[in-house]
């Protein structure tokens, strides 16, 4: 499948609500691998939601067991509809970047640990307890389906968002 253009702040696309995934088909399978072939095109890319390459259902793939903030706890490669946080508890302030949003990173607050649930390409219910950077991450995904992009959630704009130095 294709490397696909990521939008960029501010495309309308990245601020609307995506749509529920009502039936998992090839049009979804396809989806799900341009999701990844575009992740792994990446700099740096933890994960790509589904309006990050213009469509809007809820549909997202994370996996950060290659970079160096996740290699010691993630569950790999997760290829997540119409994913739900269940319960969430802890708080940091971790630096964040986006695709979406290349020349700039911010300070976002974040839940520590979330339990997540969500549909597999297979459809199979799947409930995962993640931690760290992975729940970070997935928040930062999910946050995409919702049309939040991080500059939403910055913790200060005069503090703490940051002009990126190179990408």
């Amino acid at each position: 499948m294709p490397i696909l253009p990521i939008l960029k702040y501010p495309h309308p696309i990245l601020k609307k609500l995506c749509h529920r995934v009502e039936k998992i088909d090839q049009s979804i399978h396809g989806l799900i691998q341009d999701l990844m072939d575009t992740m792994h095109d990446g700099p740096g890319s933890v994960g790509v939601a589904a309006p990050q390459i213009g469509v809007t259902l809820r549909v997202c793939v994370v996996d950060v067991s290659k970079n160096r903030h996740g290699k010691e706890n993630n569950h790999g490669l997760l290829r997540m509809i119409n994913p739900e946080i269940t319960s969430r508890s802890g708080s940091a302030t971790m630096r964040e970047g986006c695709m979406s949003v290349p020349d700039y990173t911010g300070d976002v607050d974040r839940a520590t640990n979330i339990t997540v649930r969500f549909t597999t390409p297979d459809e199979a219910e799947h409930a995962i307890d993640a931690s760290g950077f992975e729940a970070v991450a997935i928040q930062h995904e999910m946050d995409h389906l919702d049309g939040v992009l991080f500059l939403d959630r910055v913790t200060s704009i005069k503090t703490g968002l940051f002009r990126r130095k190179n990408y």
